[in-house]
């Protein structure tokens, strides 16, 4: 029979008490945050720069919880224009330090900063020449004594009870590490262009990468009449394009109106109009909605949603009509 008596029975507890504790930690994180706030210095700029003058890739290194921040922040470094990768430092012991080059800066991150396996690669990394950029919670330790630049990410207290556990201690660091990424992203003009083009396979990608002329309809597909045609002849010319709309254009193919299957309901109830005689210039939409082909397919979603519409048509420089979208050709594209 298995022993149980590790694991002893959860005593009662009410909701108020949970819910304190959930407060206590956030509010013991926040003072954590602050503390590491206020150190952001002549200290933080130099790390900055140390980066900013990386010819290769910045190497991140952390064992147990701060090897899990350390991957984080590598990951945030990355797709915020800073080149770099996590390299588990046990390994690198191991053969894995062959992914550093001289060009590489080292990022380590320990708490304590006196990680054996952090320890042991510092000789290896001052002979190739690598900038050693540290984390730790004490200033006073191996780590934080041969790194090139170092961070202090002290914290008064975990918010683990047992004072154990790294909670706020790891919060500090991460937080430490989004504070590089983005003061570098800011230094390096990125833009949302740039962070698109590493995101291209989500969701995010695609709003910022995804431009109308990608999605729209274009050349034959387009619906558009003249300003001289019949009612007929522009509900002939919807029919066939099949986009519920026709756009009304001039001699050089300018933008005059728009007729959609809303206007054609409207003058269908209108007794005034002899649907059999009526030219679409005098049932048209005049000053419709339009959109240019370089805008973002975000931009039309937005749009349309604002002005609680499902078409659009899409103008070139010159008011040109180039093409048309609605909001089906959104949602397959998974703007939407």
């Amino acid at each position: 029979m298995a022993d149980n008596t590790a694991f002893p029975a959860t005593p009662s507890i009410d909701d108020a008490t949970l819910a304190a504790s959930g407060r206590r930690v956030l509010a013991t994180e926040a003072r954590g945050l602050e503390a590491v706030s206020d150190r952001i210095n002549g200290d933080f700029s130099r790390a900055c720069r140390l980066l900013l003058a990386c010819r290769g890739r910045v190497v991140c290194i952390g064992m147990g919880k701060s090897g899990h921040v350390a991957r984080k922040i590598a990951a945030t470094l990355a797709s915020t224009g800073t080149p770099a990768f996590y390299v588990h430092p046990g390994e690198a012991g191991h053969g894995d330090l062959g992914m550093i080059t001289d060009a590489d800066a080292v990022l380590a991150l320990s708490y304590s900063g006196e990680s054996d396996e952090i320890l042991t690669l510092l000789p290896v990394l001052k002979r190739q020449g690598n900038p050693l950029l540290a984390m730790t919670g004490r200033t006073q330790s191996t780590l934080a004594r041969e790194a090139d630049v170092h961070l202090d990410v002290s914290v008064p207290a975990e918010a683990c009870p047992l004072h154990l556990a790294p909670t706020s201690s790891t919060t500090a660091s991460m937080a430490m590490g989004d504070a590089l990424a983005v003061a570098l992203l800011e230094a390096r003009g990125f833009t949302a262009d740039d962070f698109a083009r590493s995101h291209p396979a989500g969701a995010l990608g695609r709003r910022l990468l995804l431009h109308i002329r990608d999605v729209m309809h274009a050349d034959d597909e387009v619906p558009m009449v003249s300003a001289e045609a019949s009612l007929a002849d522009a509900l002939m010319e919807m029919s066939r394009k099949r986009l519920g709309m026709t756009a009304i254009v001039d001699a050089d193919g300018r933008l005059l109106g728009m007729y959609t299957d809303g206007d054609l309901r409207r003058t269908l109830a209108d007794p005034a109009i002899d649907v059999h005689r009526a030219r679409i210039a005098d049932v048209m939409t005049r000053s419709p909605v339009a959109i240019d082909a370089d805008a973002l397919a975000s931009e039309a979603a937005r749009l349309m949603e604002d002005r609680k519409i499902t078409m659009l048509v899409v103008l070139d420089s010159g008011r040109r009509v180039v093409g048309a979208l609605n909001i089906h050709d959104l949602l397959r594209a998974r703007v939407v």
